[in-house]
């Protein structure tokens, strides 16, 4: 269990307290009656952000940033609300089949034809769980700490989060807990198809570390790979579940939000999820996701033909 340490590039930040303080008056600075100048917008987000970036009480930013905790405390408000309303159309929405498409795009061009995005699970530490809490948010003689599952894709865009199950859980645990596979279990997921090694696969997958089950939606690394197919493989998988924003810029993602590209991925745009469903139909579903026996067909089929694409993995090797 870790507390990952908040990093913010200045421009992406900049941008964010521009738009906050064009579109929410709050954040304007005013001069009181006394004619003096009141606090910044910086202030303001940056006491915001400090706030739920770290967890931290609204008193603490009081020395750093001047601000008096009830201030603190109507800034995060106003923050939260403005953030929702400014950037809620484009950032806080469910994916489209065009954003899947592109990301099946950007997938088949690093090596995973069919791969969409990566999940995982991590822990945040809890400094001020309830002491009636303490039991079931805790593993071994760790500290308190609450779960929070993600799908990301290499730009870190987050398409899904399950926030706040008990820490005591694992990956696992949270999986079977996850709403993330309800769009495909209820018929409201566009339909992909995509062809690995002159197979066709009609599922997209996640890549995942090794503790996920062999299911046909969650592709692992080899934990002891053999032999060269097998070692480029497992370092193809790994490399693209470390990458971040930063470190993948050996290709334009812009070049894929427009049109099918030229791959074998593609998703049919012209599918209505608004088909109902019923019991029968969803168990189907369920147990093609559980499907280990297409889960090994796919990561072999993945790990055939690496040995043809050398110049696929210059690029991929020299850009991470």
């Amino acid at each position: 269990m870790f507390r990952r340490r908040f990093r913010m590039n200045k421009p992406l930040f900049l941008c964010i307290v521009t738009a906050i303080e064009n579109g929410v008056p709050y954040f304007r600075q005013r001069r009181d009656a006394t004619g003096r100048l009141g606090l910044s917008a910086l202030q303001k987000c940056t006491s915001a952000i400090r706030l739920m970036a770290y967890g931290y009480s609204v008193d603490v930013v009081d020395e750093y940033l001047r601000l008096a905790e009830t201030t603190a405390h109507k800034c995060l408000l106003h923050f939260v609300e403005g953030v929702i309303n400014l950037f809620g159309d484009e950032y806080l929405r469910r994916p489209t089949a065009e954003d899947l498409q592109r990301l099946l795009n950007i997938g088949e061009y690093r090596g995973f034809p069919g791969m969409i995005r990566n999940i995982d699970c991590m822990h945040w530490m809890w400094k001020n769980c309830p002491t009636a809490w303490k039991g079931q948010y805790t593993r071994g003689s760790g500290k308190p700490s609450i779960v929070l599952e993600v799908v990301a894709s290499q730009d870190l865009w987050i398409w899904h989060t399950f926030f706040g199950p008990p820490g005591s859980l694992n990956d696992i645990n949270v999986l079977d807990r996850s709403p993330v596979f309800d769009d495909i279990l209820e018929g409201r997921a566009p339909r992909v198809r995509y062809f690995v090694n002159g197979r066709q696969y009609k599922m997209a997958y996640y890549l995942t570390d090794g503790i996920y089950p062999k299911w046909a939606t969650f592709i692992q690394s080899i934990t002891l790979p053999r032999g060269r197919k097998a070692k480029l493989f497992a370092q193809w998988q790994e490399g693209c579940l470390e990458d971040e924003r930063h470190d993948y810029n050996f290709y334009d993602p812009m070049e894929f939000h427009h049109g099918e590209g030229s791959g074998s991925s593609h998703v049919d745009l012209s599918y209505s999820t608004d088909t109902p469903t019923n019991l029968h139909n969803m168990m189907g579903i369920q147990n093609d996701v559980h499907d280990t026996e297409m889960h090994d067909l796919l990561q072999k089929d993945l790990i055939e033909p690496l040995q043809e694409s050398r110049r696929l993995a210059t690029t991929l090797l020299v850009g991470l």
